[in-house]
């Protein structure tokens, strides 16, 4: 099978859908599947091959587009620098045949137009003019929750024409043979510490603000990480938590050391909104397949698009935007060693369900129909 993922993203990015494309574009190559990944040509501080910043096999083509790189003027700047990656494209893969894939509505509906058969990946709840277009000419649809398939039923999508597909993960990369003080001595951390983490991103939804508040209720002794963020989002997030003693802020770190900071903690936590519809409904978190990869206790709103995965057999479920709750979903963990070892366990063996090869061959199943 021949299969053309379009992506207009800046490639390598430090955000996470860049780790979600290239990941999924390795198990669908593993699979058998010959993946060229298009991309545009945009300016990135980031020097390094894609293959080797997200540790990803080099067993698919990537093949870079020209296009006028405005994004930085803002949403103008945005529009035209994706009509032109998707003229660009149309030139590309105008004799071409195979299956397209691609996560962005407005490249989906072009391609759709140029009679291709395309497959549009889902992940934000897009009711825009392009997303309705795609519901209207029935294009086939994997989203990442069942919020998004509900969402998208009730615009009129035929149940037959969308798959639910969650988001994955690599057991290699964050079941590590590692343990706890060994992460801790490697990062610099105390070992006797009580140590709570979060990675991924600072955007508010991802309710990092609520652990932060939560932070301040905890003994000073229990540290609360946050790793990740872009530049911008870390020294914003600085400003308002920086001055929280228990609170350390490390910043962006390369995808491969994410694993060691989740094997040294003693909790993991997903403190994700119930304000926004993208984290109460849409979502599918990576960071929440790599928590449970990592064999150590969650902690995590008590939300649909979490409890799609997560429930009292494998994680604590917290009032999500209540800092006291979390505290207390946190402190139930770290007084209670028995009982969490039982969590991460259960957690773990219900990822097995969820690695990037096994996604790849739902969606290999789903398009092939």
């Amino acid at each position: 099978m021949e299969l053309l993922y379009i992506a207009n993203i800046r490639l390598p990015t430090e955000k996470a859908h860049g780790i979600q494309i290239m990941k999924t574009c390795e198990a669908l190559a593993d699979a058998g599947v010959n993946v060229e990944l298009v991309v545009p040509r945009r300016k990135n501080h980031i020097r390094e091959n894609p293959f080797e910043y997200y540790g990803v096999d080099q067993s698919f083509k990537v093949t870079y587009l020209w296009c006028l790189d405005l994004v930085k003027w803002g949403r103008f700047g945005y529009w035209i620098e994706m009509l032109t990656f998707a003229e660009r494209t149309v030139w590309h893969v105008l004799f071409k045949k195979g299956t397209f894939y691609t996560r962005d509505e407005f490249l989906a509906f072009y391609l759709k137009l140029i009679g291709k058969k395309v497959t549009w990946e889902v992940h934000m709840g897009q009711k825009n003019f392009f997303a309705l277009l795609l519901v209207w000419l029935k294009v086939p649809m994997v989203v990442i929750s069942d919020g998004l398939k509900d969402l998208y039923i009730s615009l009129g999508v035929n149940p037959k024409n969308i798959q639910v597909i969650p988001d994955g993960v690599d057991l290699n990369l964050f079941n590590k043979k590692i343990t706890r003080r060994e992460a801790r001595d490697r990062l610099g951390l105390s070992e006797s510490a009580k140590i709570v983490v979060y990675t991924g991103s600072l955007y508010p939804w991802k309710g990092v603000d609520i652990l932060a508040e939560a932070a301040k209720i905890l003994p000073a002794e229990t540290l609360v990480v946050f790793v990740g963020g872009t530049e911008p989002d870390v020294k914003q997030f600085k400003n308002k938590f920086g001055g929280v003693k228990n609170v350390a802020i490390i910043g962006h770190r390369d995808h491969s050391e994410i694993p060691l900071w989740q094997k040294a903690a003693d909790v993991l936590v997903l403190p994700n909104t119930a304000k926004e519809n993208i984290s109460k409904y849409y979502t599918s978190p990576m960071k929440l397949f790599e928590y449970m990869a990592s064999r150590r206790p969650i902690v995590a709103s008590n939300i649909p698009s979490i409890a799609e995965i997560l429930n009292d057999s494998n994680a604590v479920l917290v009032l999500p935007d209540d800092p006291q709750d979390l505290a207390r979903g946190v402190e139930e963990i770290l007084k209670n060693k028995n009982d969490s070892v039982a969590l991460a366990d259960k957690a773990y063996q219900d990822v097995l369900q969820h690695t990037w090869e096994q996604r790849a061959g739902r969606i290999l199943q789903f398009i092939s129909k």
